[in-house]
């Protein structure tokens, strides 16, 4: 039975450091050819937070994809509060920055574990612990985060933002958001393990002003995602993945995807 998307507006924000939303944000999403993309590496909850403790955390890939090539840009990270990449784009098109971050660990208490996990619909997990009876036991888990943000130079698109970096969990676009305004409809597919997820809780966020809106929608069987583009301004599109852990160490292993655009 497909699921029903549920819009929420939010109001008022509470930043939780460890184990949920982590983005890229650029200061803006269109430049000029040859302009200077700077970007803040963001943690937090409802699309807004705080700055990345790079101190805490380590950047294992980061990459930039744009028409006719790639570029490594791990050695350009800076472990600052903010302005943790800047990058000069050095011609037309549509560039794809892709971060991948070590696992990092936590451990919850049982409760709050399962208010986390119905929060983000790991049914899976959910179920798992229930036929355990291990619900009210701690859980410790590993996280790691697979974050992409496209952005913009010049006004000429190309089809980089169609690009699989072929990371474990990854949200692929099917057309272009620089070729969209509001008021269209974008789609979009979630990938784990290089398959289609399907019935999969995705979070697309919003800004309107100062309020910001969240959808929770599930994948249809070919793991895609349709929504309107409501507004212009920033988006984010989410998911997590969560699997029994296949180290020592930890229970758990959780997988968290991003997608971030800008729409004029």
């Amino acid at each position: 039975m497909k699921k029903i998307t549920v819009i929420i507006a939010v109001f008022f924000i509470t930043v939780l450091a460890d184990a949920h939303e982590f983005w890229l944000q650029p200061k803006k999403y269109r430049y000029a050819v040859g302009e200077e993309m700077k970007v803040d590496f963001m943690v937090g909850e409802n699309f807004s937070g705080e700055h990345w403790d790079l101190g805490k955390h380590k950047v294992e890939k980061l990459d930039v994809h744009f028409l006719g090539g790639t570029a490594n840009l791990i050695q350009q990270v800076k472990p600052t509060k903010g302005n943790n990449l800047v990058y000069q784009l050095p011609k037309e098109g549509t560039y794809l920055l892709a971060l991948q971050s070590n696992a990092a660990f936590i451990e919850l208490e049982g409760a709050k574990f399962t208010e986390y996990l119905k929060e983000d619909g790991l049914d899976e997990i959910l179920d798992l612990r229930d036929q355990k009876g291990i619900s009210a036991q701690p859980a410790k888990e590993f996280y790691q985060r697979f974050a992409k943000v496209l952005v913009q130079a010049g006004s000429k698109t190309d089809n980089t933002w169609k690009k699989m970096v072929n990371y474990p969990i990854e949200i692929v676009p099917l057309s272009n958001p620089y070729d969209l305004k509001s008021g269209d409809y974008l789609e979009c597919r979630v990938m784990y393990n290089g398959k289609a997820s399907a019935h999969q809780m995705v979070k697309v966020w919003s800004h309107i002003g100062n309020k910001i809106f969240l959808q929770n929608i599930y994948t249809e069987n070919d793991g895609t995602i349709k929504f309107p583009i409501s507004s212009t301004g920033p988006w984010m599109v989410s998911t997590v993945k969560m699997v029994p852990s296949a180290k020592p160490g930890a229970d758990y292993h959780s997988m968290w995807a991003s997608l971030v655009f800008g729409i004029e």
